[in-house]
């Protein structure tokens, strides 16, 4: 099981950077489900099958079918000038620091502390039900508002102006 947990991290790590570095949008997203994926298996073996699940179905499965829509309907015509923008220096200053920031950090918890035998305990669906809406309803509620946020100005940002009314509309205006 731990070659399995090592082959899993390493995929998703490994897709997961060829999704940053790949230049074709379609491709960027077949790394990134497979990486969602691979977090799935990872977080199946240890012991949360339930996370696994909800992965799969939530992210890999209707958040991808989301982002292949907004990529088709967005059809981004202007990639040479972003593909200059990008390339200056200047932008890579704070990524590169934060992911140099994440990098120690990292060496320092694998290096200081010795590992410690995670628990055989599964956790069920229904603890988790129990926990999102007894003590996190607040967090549960807040999600839902900014989902809520996030739809209503995805509706308005996608919507085309009028140019023609209706013929009963163009009628009233004129009598007005």
């Amino acid at each position: 099981m731990n070659i399995l947990f090592y082959i899993a991290a390493t995929a998703a790590i490994v897709s997961t950077l060829m999704m940053v570095i790949s230049k074709n949008v379609v491709h960027s997203l077949l790394f990134l489900i497979v990486s969602l994926f691979s977090v799935s298996v990872v977080m199946f073996i240890i012991g949360a099958p339930f996370v696994a699940a909800l992965e799969v179905i939530i992210y890999a499965g209707a958040i991808m079918v989301l982002f292949v829509f907004v990529i088709m309907m967005l059809n981004l015509s202007d990639e040479e000038k972003r593909k200059k923008r990008l390339m200056k220096s200047k932008i890579w200053i704070g990524p590169s620091a934060i992911s140099l920031i994440l990098l120690a950090e990292m060496v320092y918890v694998l290096t200081a502390q010795p590992g410690y035998a995670m628990g055989q305990e599964v956790v069920l669906p229904v603890a988790v039900g129990e926990l999102m809406f007894t003590k996190y309803i607040v967090v549960v509620e807040l999600a839902a508002f900014l989902l809520i946020a996030g739809i209503i100005g995805a509706y308005h940002l996608g919507q085309k102006e009028k140019t023609v009314h209706h013929r009963y509309l163009k009628n009233k205006n004129q009598e007005l």
